[in-house]
């Protein structure tokens, strides 16, 4: 066990992604210590799954590439990958914290130049690209990496996979004998921007998610428009790589329902309006086809809205999908009702995308500490007891809402800290 001690005031932020890097960079350059802490071998979070985000139609990269040389440059921030909370004790301004940094298995000379993945026989899913193909199980976790540095499942190796990938190293970075270490840390507040996780789509039985490769989730096909996702941005089915005719979005895939998500989740609609953009950008003819409860697309989204839906090409059919077909030939039949015209509809499509909400991660995987939370499992602020949300913990939200709410934890936890 080591003790990192910061100065007073110092703050943990718990995640990250957009709103913990946000918060972590915000806190940091008003001179406030910051211990970022990320449980996945990489920040970035969601957003670095993302092709683009809206509305200005921009790559992740945008976003990500300056916070990280942003934190780089910042010596107020100290970053831990692969990083838990295991413990709080104590109270506001005066909080210990029991970290546990999980082995990476890959030390520090690690210069990323991919010999070790080359040389190493087995493979794993590939869980950044949802499962759509594997990856050598030393990877990099993904092309905008921070740190930028491979990892290694040594569950998935064999005893050939890791003397190969030992003998590949020539910077000795490969360490198969890491162990788990634990890291207290003193702080004044602790800012929880754990982030969210997609709905599991197969708990929808009517869907048929997992089925039939045409039925995908909205973030699957954000990876597959991704240069670097599985298909090298080509839109097409899964399994049998078939180019799209038609395609079906599927709004309030398990929001909106007392039985799975009773909450809007905000940024469906306009994740189906920006993969629109997708489809049509390889696909001038094929026909779209959008069954919704109503469209949320609020203020500065209505232009986005309103091109969209302008589209000669695209049907926007007001009805909840009831159930999905699989066919024989590969693609899906969508069956809905009209809202409108009371009309039962059936839609043969080449390919559906299950537009899941988003589900906050302390609800999906529990919170390590007592923290106050709503039914739902978003985080519900305690400045008394320094205990600060942020980001998509705290509610569903798009990418500029979130750094807006981040922002404002950073300033809340600044407040905290100092009493």
């Amino acid at each position: 066990m080591t003790d990192e001690q910061g100065t007073a005031g110092a703050v943990l932020v718990v995640g990250g992604g957009i709103s913990g890097l946000t918060a972590a960079l915000e806190t940091a350059e008003v001179g406030n210590d910051v211990f970022l802490v990320e449980k996945s071998p990489t920040f970035g979070g969601r957003v670095a799954q993302l092709n683009e985000y809206f509305p200005k139609m921009c790559p992740p990269s945008c976003g990500l590439e300056i916070n990280f040389r942003r934190i780089r440059d910042n010596r107020k921030i100290r970053t831990y990958s692969m990083t838990t909370v295991k413990a709080v004790s104590g109270g506001p301004g005066n909080y210990e914290v029991t970290l546990e940094v999980a082995p990476r298995y890959v030390n520090s000379n690690c210069t990323a130049c991919g010999d070790c993945a080359v040389a190493c026989p087995d493979e794993i899913d590939n869980e950044f690209n949802f499962g759509m193909g594997k990856t050598k199980a030393a990877y990099l976790p993904h092309a905008m990496a921070f740190p930028r540095r491979y990892v290694i499942n040594k569950d998935a190796l064999s005893a050939a996979g890791a003397e190969a990938v030992k003998a590949a190293c020539k910077y000795d970075a490969v360490d198969l004998e890491m162990k788990t270490e634990t890291i207290t840390i003193k702080v004044g507040a602790i800012i929880w921007a754990t982030g969210w996780v997609p709905y599991d789509a197969t708990k929808m039985e009517n869907l048929k998610f997992g089925q039939s490769d045409a039925i995908i989730t909205n973030m699957m096909l954000e990876r597959m428009a991704a240069p670097s996702g599985p298909t090298g941005g080509k839109i097409v089915r899964p399994g049998d790589n078939k180019e799209i005719e038609s395609i079906g979005f599927v709004q309030c895939a398990g929001s909106r329902d007392e039985n799975h998500l009773e909450y809007c989740s905000h940024i469906c609609c306009m994740a189906t309006f920006k993969q629109m953009t997708y489809v049509r950008e390889q696909y001038p003819d094929a026909k779209i086809y959008v069954f919704y409860i109503d469209l949320r697309t609020p203020g500065k989204y209505e232009k986005f809205r309103e091109e969209r839906m302008a589209d000669a090409n695209a049907t926007f059919i007001k009805g909840k999908v009831a159930e999905i077909v699989p066919e024989a030939d590969g693609g899906v039949t969508l069956i809905a009702e009209n809202a409108v015209t009371m009309e039962k509809l059936s839609q043969k499509v080449d390919m559906a995308v299950l537009a899941t909400g988003m589900q906050p991660s302390l609800a999906f995987q529990g919170a390590p500490v007592a923290l106050e939370m709503d039914a739902n499992g978003f985080v519900i602020t305690d400045a008394a007891k320094a205990m600060i949300a942020a980001g998509c913990a705290k509610k569903a939200a798009d990418v500029v809402t979130t750094t807006q709410n981040s922002t404002a934890a950073a300033l809340k936890a600044i407040q905290v800290s100092r009493r």
